[in-house]
């Protein structure tokens, strides 16, 4: 049986041919590069590779920008690998740091690499989760020197499902890592539908018309003038403006709610302070 294919028998789904293409390429020796949308399972390729290093005697680091992130794949190698063959390094964290398999946030690996730690011996794979972080103005050094400074000899498998120019960043790894293969999956599993939510209604954001969508003429309807006077808009201390209907904005906890009544959560939802959370 092939190291695919017992790797395959681990899991209760078939593998999708991205997933095999990726994985055959580390088997093969080369680097790979994996873009598919969120949701269609390209941590399965990093957790290939992690498998691949325990199956070759070697370690692997899995690295990706957040904490939280780290925190979570470590609880997620624990159950597939047990708690002895798992460490976690972050700023907040060092446990079992000499384990097989280390998650880490990517600044702690590059700061092994300056610093020539010994934990680096006998790493055979790195998996780096959201590489698109490399085209952050402020944290993208990171990715980029652990990727120039990471021995030869080690494989990477970088996983993005932002990553708008794959195979130009495809070539420019081939040029600092060697053989490098670039998988793109476009199929989105779960298909994404936008909506908008006005007063107290969900509105769809497009909808069907004969073989295509098209603009939702509803949410049109809503943002029609109302009729003005020929003198044109008189001037106002406050509220709309002239030619527009008030139209009431519900809150965060009725948005929720209205989610949760539409059998749409769970949920996520971003709010872009801390104050506001």
């Amino acid at each position: 049986m092939s190291l695919e294919s017992a790797f395959a028998r681990t899991y209760p789904f078939p593998l999708d041919d991205f997933q095999l293409q990726a994985n055959h390429s580390l088997v093969e020796g080369r680097s790979v590069l994996v873009c598919a949308p969120t949701g269609a399972g390209k941590t399965v390729v990093g957790e290939f590779g992690v498998w691949l290093a325990l199956q070759r005697g070697g370690k692997a680091f899995y690295t990706t920008p957040l904490k939280a992130l780290s925190n979570q794949k470590f609880g997620d190698f624990i159950a597939r690998h047990g708690a002895d063959r798992v460490g976690l390094l972050t700023g907040d964290n060092s446990i079992n740091s000499e384990a097989s398999v280390v998650v880490m946030t990517t600044e702690v690996l590059r700061n092994m690499l300056y610093e020539q730690s010994p934990t680096l011996r006998g790493l055979s794979v790195v998996v780096m989760d959201e590489v698109h972080y490399l085209k952050d103005p402020y944290r993208g050094a990171t990715w980029e020197e652990v990727l120039i400074h990471l021995d030869q000899d080690v494989q990477v498998a970088a996983l993005s499902a932002t990553l708008s120019n794959a195979e130009e960043f495809g070539d420019w790894l081939r040029s600092v890592r060697g053989p490098t293969d670039v998988v793109i999956e476009q199929k989105r599993p779960v298909p994404i539908e936008h909506h908008y939510m006005v007063g107290p209604k969900l509105h769809p954001m497009f909808v069907r018309d004969r073989d295509r969508d098209v603009p939702n003429p509803a949410l049109r309807r809503l943002n029609v003038r109302e009729p003005r006077d020929r003198r044109g808009p008189r001037r106002r201390r406050s509220g709309p403006p002239e030619g527009h209907r008030r139209v009431y904005r519900p809150d965060r906890v009725e948005v929720v709610q209205r989610l949760d009544e539409e059998k749409l959560t769970p949920a996520i939802v971003f709010i872009f302070s801390r104050v506001g959370c």
